[in-house]
């Protein structure tokens, strides 16, 4: 769903595609440089999600994540992220809840909130509803309801990107995204560069939801790196038969896909989007996700995968080195 709204958002706007220096150029690296921030969602979302976050960032090849403020499991890892200082840890800003039988609400209150709000007293659980109901002002509400609850909890985001793509689904949703993060100094998931591989499935009769390059451009006016590319497709691939309870071919397949598809990625700063679980019994009752997501934490503790990245002359950085980086430009 995340990669079908961006590439809405960029549809259309094909003519706008980068001819200059590459955001990762302008932050320091070499032309040909393609540097990656592999990154873990939904951290906070549950305890298993927690667990295989931690596996990978201590024995693995992705180095960032961010948290579900408004989820139950949130102290867990805001207590590892506390213990571990450097960590590249960011907001997963949460205006959805979509599994059915284990939810959770808005942060701000419904009383503050209440297009956020279905039957249930839970959000809703689609991006198209929330557009349906919630009002830009109740957006920005729970958004910054879940920045003070990660400051107050003494948790400092390295940036913010947005769960399941909300923000992009309304013009109004995605300025006061942006806003927020120009307001607050915090980089902001925005693919606002070359964009090749996220556009690579645009269908020609997307519509174009706004000035890609303006929103890049005041973004790194105001201070903020930018990202030249997305890649978000891995939650959509399909186990392949006999998979699914063979954790060696798990592994092997979800490995080699994402070795395949990194290969394509052109020079720019790339963010790669995964989800690190190592499911128990229990996650079966949250969502039926849990094997693909246990395969994104197995092709990242893969030998062979961060192989690859060296092989292949990837360069891995997070949200923090980006910015630190974008401080040092005038």
């Amino acid at each position: 769903m995340f990669k079908t709204l961006l590439v809405v958002w960029l549809g259309g706007c094909i003519a706008f595609a980068q001819t200059g220096p590459t955001y990762a150029e302008r932050l320091g690296w070499n032309k040909n440089d393609r540097v990656l921030i592999l990154h873990m969602d939904d951290a906070g979302m549950s305890h298993d999600s927690n667990l295989g976050i931690e596996q990978v960032l201590e024995k693995g090849a992705a180095r960032s994540l961010s948290v579900m403020m408004p989820t139950p499991w949130v102290p867990e890892i805001v207590h590892y992220i506390q213990a571990h200082p450097g960590t590249d840890a960011g907001l997963h800003l949460t205006l959805t809840s979509e599994w059915h039988e284990y939810r959770w609400g808005p942060l701000a209150g419904q009383p503050a909130v209440p297009g956020l709000v279905d039957s249930e007293g839970a959000m809703w659980s689609s991006a198209a509803a929330v557009v349906g109901h919630a009002k830009a002002d109740e957006v920005d509400r729970e958004m910054r309801a879940q920045l003070e609850r990660a400051e107050r909890m003494g948790f400092h985001p390295t940036h913010l990107d947005t769960h399941m793509g909300t923000v992009y689904a309304s013009p109004e949703f995605l300025a006061r995204y942006v806003q927020l993060g120009i307001e607050k100094k915090i980089p902001v998931m925005v693919p606002g560069g070359h964009d090749t591989y996220l556009q690579a499935d645009r269908k020609p009769e997307d519509p174009a939801l706004g000035p890609v390059r303006a929103l890049a451009a005041k973004l790194w006016d105001a201070g903020l790196p930018v990202l030249d590319d997305l890649h978000n497709t891995s939650y959509g691939w399909e186990i392949p038969k006999g998979a699914a309870s063979d954790d060696e071919k798990l592994r092997k397949w979800r490995t080699e896909r994402y070795m395949a598809t990194l290969a394509e990625l052109k020079p720019g700063l790339t963010m790669v989007i995964m989800h690190c679980t190592a499911p128990t019994e229990v996650f079966a009752k949250i969502s039926g996700s849990g094997t693909l997501r246990k395969a994104d934490m197995l092709a990242m503790l893969d030998p062979r995968f961060q192989a690859f990245l060296k092989e292949q002359g990837f360069i891995v950085t997070t949200w923090s080195e980006a910015m630190e980086r974008r401080k040092r430009i005038r």
